[in-house]
Formats: structure tokens, C-alpha cells, sequence
């Protein structure tokens, strides 16, 4: 039988034409993970999709909780998006307050939700079903928000760290097709948290990032790259690029032309559904690591597979900002060099594995990943529950850490 979704709900707004969704994929635990996105032409097909996501990135990083995620049909910068957020979030409670942990997602910036969360008197943080587990709710939620005021680099914790995953996949990537580091080219669609950060560690590791596409259109440095800590400081909301920090050898086009450059590693870091079949032969690259929640259709992406480009999916490459949120629950982490450390050992090890099955059986690393991604999550919900709370949530996440290691999470 076809894997189908635990639980669907579908929301009307009284006061607006908004329309709200949760999916709840499935409970490990008893909770399921996901943030809340919201956007003109949100459908639930999408939230389902992204729900299924969720449960495999807990997978993937050996995480006790299933996935969810909800979605709001509704302009984000709308004058009462906040309102329309809000009053979503008070039909919600039920789920909130008990298995759904959230999160900001598109159009959902994280401080805007949890001062909503605020207001509606749920407490100080979106995370509060998962909070509420804890034997000291409080300390738990005083931990979590040290964290996530955490700032290095010049970029918030909740911003950095799921690019830097999408980094290093893509490095891991690089590495295990036998191309040197200090030799590739990269090129990032989208400059907003995902983007922006991911740029950043692959300029710091030595790739050249000669090409950067926000909404304004591509600014592209194919001879020496471009300087990404200089865009990243003058970055306008929205990931947007100042223009008036360009060097005199930089160079503008067209948004897609991002797609016609060259290069050793491609990271769609936009949209979803970004990249279709209709435009993705022109991509020119060697492989292509997700940092976008599936910026890819399946139709071009097995395109991709098609001409030998493997694609490291998003459940894998972006999916540290999810496990790092719940590693600061469970008080696994406790500062940025304890955060970078734990998504490098968790993915560089099983981004190998995926591009040797790739290189040697011509395993798609989505497929390969799924699999692994699934028996963990039977594996997680044999041992600590999946409906019920067998063990305890905080035991359960700090018995899950310590029995996988990084070699574990990518064995077959």
C-alpha cells in the first residue's frame, strides 16, 4: 500500500480568503516536526509533500520524532499576514500543544512566530509541544532560546547552521567524485538564509563561487569568483544582493542564468519546485546538492540522473537547521563549534556513502537515502513508540545520539 499521510487539516479563515494546512506524516513518540510556511497558491498536496520530507530528515539524522508541516495559502507580505498567521495558530492549539512542534519556514520568520506564539499564550518558543516533554519545561525553553540567539559569523544559529550542512554535503559531494576542493566552481539560486549561509562555507572551504541568483537577477564572477562574505554583509531582506557592493569585474544577468553557468556543484537554495523539466537540461554542472526544501521536480531531477549528475537530496543536505532545533532541545549541543561539529559527522560520512553507491550501482542517492531514512524511522519507532511516548522524548533523543554513530546512520 501507498505510504498516505496520518493526519490532514484543512483550515478556512473567517475573516480572509486564507486557507490553512497541517499534515502530520507520522508520530515517533508521539510528535511529529515541521514548520509553517505561508504563501500565495500554498496547496495541501504541497504541505504533504513537505510532510513526508519532515519525517525523512528525523530519519536521516536518527531524530525520535516523526515529521508534519503546515502551509498557509495567503500572501506573506500581506498587511495582515500576522493576523491571518495568528488566528491559523489558534485553531491549531490542540495539534500545538501536543504533537506538532514548529517552526518559521517560508514567509514565517521564526521571531514572528514565536511572538504569536507569545501573544496566544502558548509560551515563549514554536518548539512547545516538544518543550512540554521535558522534566523541567522551563529550563528546557530558557536553553533553546540561548541557542537560537546564538550569532557567529555574523549570522544567527537558526540561519548559519542549515547551510552549512547544505556546505558540507556539497564538499562531501565533491570529494567522494574525486574533484579537488580548491578547483570547483559553485553556483547558488537563491541568497536568503539557506542560500546565503551555504555560499558562505563553500567560499571558506575554497570552492569559488562564481555565481549568486536572487530575485533581482544573477551576479556572476566566472575568473576569480565572487566575494561572498562582502555580498552576505550588505545583503537586503528578502536575500537580496546590494548592487552598489560589486566589484568592477562582477557581472549581472537574467535570474536563470544562473542555470547556463558552468560549474563543478549546483545549489538550488530558492524555491520549491523551482527547477522543472522545462529548463533543467540547461544546468551545467556535476552534481547538485538541495538546499531548497525539493527545489527540484522528480521529472528533472531524473533528468539530471539521466546525464550521470547525481543530487544529494533535501532531506539529506538541508536538513541540519531541523536536527540542530532538536539537539538544543535534547541538550546535545551547546555552542556553535559543538552545532558545526555534530552536522559534519552526521552528513560528510553518509553524502559519501550515497555518491559510492551512485558512482559504483547507479543508486540514485535520493533512492538510497529513503531507504536508510526509512528503516531508521522503524527502527526509532520500534524502540521509543510511535503513537505513545514508550520512552520518554529527551530520553529517547539522547539514547537515539548516543547509540548512532555517524558510520551507523550510513550503513546498509
Amino acid at each position: 500500500m501507498a505510504h498516505r499521510p496520518l493526519l490532514r487539516v484543512v483550515w478556512s479563515d473567517p475573516d480572509s480568503a486564507a486557507t490553512g494546512y497541517v499534515v502530520v506524516d507520522r508520530l515517533i513518540t508521539g510528535i511529529a516536526t515541521g514548520g509553517l510556511r505561508m504563501r500565495a497558491g500554498c496547496a495541501l498536496e504541497e504541505v504533504e509533500d513537505l510532510a513526508r520530507e519532515m519525517s525523512l530528515k528525523s530519519g536521516t539524522y536518527h531524530l525520535p520524532v516523526g515529521g508534519a508541516k503546515g502551509g498557509i495559502d495567503y500572501p506573506a507580505d500581506a498587511p495582515d499576514a500576522d493576523r491571518v498567521r495568528e488566528r491559523f495558530l489558534a485553531a491549531m492549539r490542540p495539534l500545538l500543544e501536543s504533537i506538532w512542534v514548529t517552526a518559521g519556514d517560508l514567509g514565517t520568520p521564526q521571531a514572528a512566530l514565536d511572538a504569536a506564539f507569545e501573544r496566544l499564550g502558548f509560551g515563549p518558543s514554536s518548539l512547545r509541544a516538544g518543550l512540554l516533554r521535558s522534566t523541567d519545561p522551563a529550563a528546557a525553553t530558557t536553553r533553546v532560546q540561548q541557542m537560537f540567539r546564538l550569532v557567529d559569523d555574523g549570522l544567527a544559529m537558526p540561519e548559519l547552521i542549515g547551510g552549512y550542512g547544505v556546505a558540507e554535503a556539497g564538499l562531501a559531494t565533491l570529494e567522494a567524485l574525486g574533484l579537488a576542493v580548491d578547483h570547483s566552481r559553485a553556483v547558488v539560486q537563491g541568497f536568503g538564509a539557506m542560500g546565503g549561509s551555504a555560499a558562505l562555507y563553500l567560499h571558506r572551504a575554497g570552492v569559488r563561487v562564481i555565481g549568486i541568483a536572487d530575485a533581482d537577477g544573477l551576479v556572476h564572477n566566472t575568473a576569480r569568483g565572487l566575494d561572498v562574505s562582502a555580498l552576505l554583509a550588505g545583503r537586503r531582506p528578502g536575500g537580496l544582493i546590494d548592487r552598489s557592493s560589486l566589484r568592477e569585474d562582477d557581472q549581472q544577468a537574467a535570474t536563470d542564468g544562473w542555470l547556463d553557468l558552468p560549474c563543478e556543484l549546483a545549489v538550488p537554495a530558492a524555491t520549491s519546485y523551482a527547477v522543472t523539466e522545462s529548463v533543467v537540461d540547461r544546468l551545467l554542472t556535476r552534481a547538485v546538492a538541495e538546499a531548497a526544501n525539493v527545489p527540484l521536480t522528480a521529472g528533472a531531477e531524473q533528468r539530471l540522473l539521466d546525464r550521470g549528475i547525481p543530487v544529494i537530496p533535501d532531506f539529506v543536505a538541508n536538513a541540519g537547521a531541523v536536527a540542530w532545533a532538536w539537539w538544543s532541545v535534547f541538550g546535545l549541543v551547546s555552542d556553535a563549534e559543538s552545532s558545526r561539529r555534530m552536522v559534519s559527522a552526521h552528513v560528510r560520512p553518509l553524502v559519501g556513502r550515497l555518491i559510492e553507491a551512485w558512482t559504483i550501482n547507479r543508486l540514485a542517492p535520493r533512492a538510497g537515502a529513503t531507504v536508510l531514512a526509512e528503516r531508521a524511522l522503524a527502527e526509532l519507532g520500534e524502540r521509543f513508540g510511535y503513537g505513545e511516548e514508550r520512552v520518554p522524548l529527551f530520553q529517547a533523543g539522547r539514547l537515539a545520539a548516543q547509540s548512532v554513530t555517524a558510520t551507523a546512520i550510513g550503513r546498509s
